[in-house]
């Protein structure tokens, strides 16, 4: 692992100053770019445009304790409860404290319209929630409502400068800390340098490491892999939530059915008609995702089929389309009729729980470098996330990373001194098709690492990946060869740290360790030495270095 993925010298390269860099433009991103350009200007790089985001995928809704009989502290149990021994308590508290608050203003001050019933929130259950307490937009549009009122409000922002088609490539560090970001103009296929004291990854998760994922191909985890070369630590990244409900048809990204159709009464059962989750979770189907996940690969194993179905035909018709109207329609034009067919379904990944590891203010161990939304691990949803509780967290830590660097830009300024940096690596030509490459690892992952593991799947995928190693030294000029070695980087650790739980907790499975064990109560960490990344354990209570 190299320290950077291209040679350079700084004085070579155009160069833009801000005191404020976001890379992303979901929830967490556009969020944070808003705190913080309330006192200084912004730069928001995004890898396509500005609307192409994780978020607009989010259907179900965010979590906040809002609603009659709700409360913090029963927010934070359940939150705690999904999470299987592994939530950093502090900022589960931060999280449901903070929560409601971040909700309202959203509606009032940014002007996000959600669902109402008589001038009053709508509120729907989702898995693993005691209360009906998930806020929701044009009924399964939540995210798409969200980041459109977002973008609104941030494209008539002057202090904030937008970049589209820019790919992130590095973060810049000196002996201080974080100076800036390295970045390529996809259109003119130029590199710049972004000279900047602070610098907030936000750029969502990973499931495009899998063959099978609800992510959009955007998510390659590269804000993950870039964070650990410039110094940050990451962790819990074994544990990949694969969603219950996709649509099981040939689609990349595959379709998500809302857990919210779940709360709302629809059922799921094997292909005779069986309603199979009764007997395994007083919830049923609104167990949390990992213990429905589980369930539903034992039962297609049991049967020797490929999916599963999901009955909402007892949900009157009317109401179906009226509150599930974006699901309906993909059906329908999938030649399904959601009111009078069940819905094939079967898991994929979808969600990833770890990340770059922040302390309460999204910051790393990098001075001047946070993390923000699904490309950060706060602790908050330890071993398996809470149902929409993940809008929720970019929200909540956004308004925090966005106060905490206007402190430190009173502290060190927004201009440093100039940095002369060139970094040389020899590197060979790459004969490898990238495309392939991304091919071989997602098919990797979903055979190895998906819904459920065991030694020897992991023993074989650690194998190939070491083989491929040498694609981290190779040269690429595009973004697609970039992506490849963040995923290789980012495959190897997840396999590395799955070898090393050997245990069965939250989403990760491990069907030769099938219980959990008290002593992995307990976290895998990941920091770059020379050019290893070497792995550690932490205990719960200290995930974050900085803070022992």
């Amino acid at each position: 692992m190299p320290r950077y993925l291209i040679n350079f010298s700084l004085k070579n390269l155009p160069v833009e100053h801000f005191p404020v860099v976001v890379v992303g433009s979901g929830v967490a991103g556009l969020s944070t770019a808003l705190a913080a350009a309330q006192n200084y200007p912004v730069a928001i790089l995004t890898k396509t445009t500005l609307s192409q985001t994780t978020t607009i995928f989010a259907q179900g809704g965010i979590a906040s304790a809002l609603g009659p009989g709700d409360s913090p502290e029963l927010h934070k149990r359940d939150t705690m409860e999904a999470g299987k021994g592994l939530c950093e308590e502090a900022m589960v508290d931060i999280l449901v404290r903070e929560g409601p608050d971040r909700v309202r203003e959203l509606i009032e001050d940014i002007g996000a319209h959600f669902d109402q019933v008589d001038g009053r929130l709508s509120f729907t259950k989702e898995g693993g929630h005691s209360r009906a307490r998930v806020v929701y937009a044009k009924g399964d549009a939540t995210g798409s409502e969200v980041e459109a009122s977002l973008a609104r409000f941030i494209r008539n922002e002057e202090h904030v400068a937008i970049f589209e088609n820019y790919y992130a490539i590095d973060v810049v560090t000196d002996d201080h800390g974080c100076r800036g970001l390295l970045a390529m103009d996809c259109e003119k296929g130029e590199i710049r340098f972004f000279d900047s004291p602070s610098v907030v990854l936000a750029m969502g998760g990973m499931g495009q490491l899998f063959a099978v994922t609800t992510n959009p191909a955007i998510c390659t985890g590269d804000g993950v892999a870039m964070a650990l070369r410039a110094g940050a630590e990451v962790g819990d990244l074994e544990f990949v939530q694969f969603h219950p409900t996709s649509l099981h048809l040939p689609e990349t990204p595959r379709w998500l059915i809302s857990e919210a159709m779940r709360g709302e009464g629809a059922y799921l059962i094997d292909q005779s008609g069986r309603r199979f989750m009764l007997d395994v979770h007083p919830l049923a189907e609104l167990a949390p995702r990992d213990v429905v996940v589980n369930e539903m690969v034992r039962v297609m194993k049991e049967l020797d089929v490929d999916h599963l179905l999901l009955d909402a035909t007892r949900i009157p018709a009317e109401k179906l389309k009226k509150r599930f109207p974006t699901i309906y329609q993909h059906c329908m034009e999938a030649g399904i009729d959601i009111t009078r067919t069940p819905i094939p379904v079967s898991p994929a990944a979808h969600y990833m729980s770890g990340g770059v590891l922040v302390d309460e203010f999204g910051q790393t161990l990098v001075p001047g470098l946070y993390a923000c939304g699904e490309v950060a691990c706060t602790g908050v949803h330890g071993a398996n996330r809470l149902a929409s509780n993940s809008l929720l967290e970019g929200l909540v830590f956004s308004r925090r990373i966005g106060e905490a660097i206007c402190r430190r830009l009173e502290e060190v300024g927004c201009r440093l001194e100039p940095l002369e940096l060139e970094y040389v690596f020899e590197r060979k030509k790459s004969i490898v098709s990238a495309k392939l490459v991304r091919g071989l690892i997602q098919q990797l992952m979903q055979d190895s690492m998906g819904y459920r593991r065991n030694k020897e799947g992991l023993n074989e995928a650690e194998l190939f990946l070491q083989e491929d190693t040498g694609i981290l030294d190779a040269e690429y000029h595009t973004p697609g060869g970039f992506e490849i070695q963040n995923m290789l980087t980012l495959a190897q650790l997840m396999v590395e740290a799955a070898l090393a739980r050997e245990e069965s907790r939250g989403c990760h499975f491990r069907t030769d360790f099938p219980h959990e064990r008290e002593e992995w109560r307990k976290h895998i960490v990941f920091r770059k030495e020379g050019r290893n990344a070497v792995m550690l354990t932490r205990p719960v209570g200290c995930l974050f270095a900085g803070k022992q």
